[in-house]
Order: C-alpha cells, then sequence, then structure tokens
C-alpha cells in the first residue's frame, strides 16, 4: 500500500511539472506571437502612412496639371498673338 501511495505521489508531481512546462511552454509562444504580431502591425501602418502620403502629393500634383495646362495655352495663345501682329 505504502509501495502505491509514493507511486501516486510520483506520477502526481510528474504530471504537474509537465503542466506546468507546458503551461510556461504556450506562454512564452504567445508572447513571442503577439511580439511578432505588434511589429508586423507597426511595419504596416508606417507602409499604410507613407502611401497615404504618397497619395497626397499625387492627388496635388493631379491638381495642379490641369491648371498649368490651361497657363501653357494661354501662353501659347498670346505667343500666336505676337506672332500674328
Amino acid at each position: 500500500m505504502n509501495e502505491q501511495l509514493v507511486n501516486i505521489i510520483c506520477t502526481v508531481i510528474s504530471s504537474f511539472c509537465v503542466l506546468l512546462g507546458v503551461l510556461l511552454s504556450n506562454r512564452n509562444s504567445t508572447d513571442k506571437m503577439q511580439s511578432e504580431m505588434r511589429t508586423a502591425q507597426a511595419v504596416t501602418d508606417t507602409k499604410i502612412e507613407e502611401l497615404t502620403r504618397e497619395v497626397r502629393e499625387h492627388n496635388n500634383f493631379a491638381k495642379r496639371v490641369p491648371v498649368l495646362e490651361e497657363q501653357i495655352r494661354e501662353l501659347q495663345r498670346k505667343g500666336e498673338q505676337k506672332i500674328c501682329h
């Protein structure tokens, strides 16, 4: 009976140690995955900010180009009028 009790106690202690190891391992894996996800999110946020800046810059040019084209046409008309006179 005494030997069976010792075996049960050893089994319980071993099981507890294995459970503790699994829990710690899972926690470390989760922490590492969360850290990697935060890093990936920071990179994504930076890329989105850069793309937003580029789109704003492009939109600014898109607004200015028609104005420039009109100014060029006006200069061309003025140049043609000077040649004709």
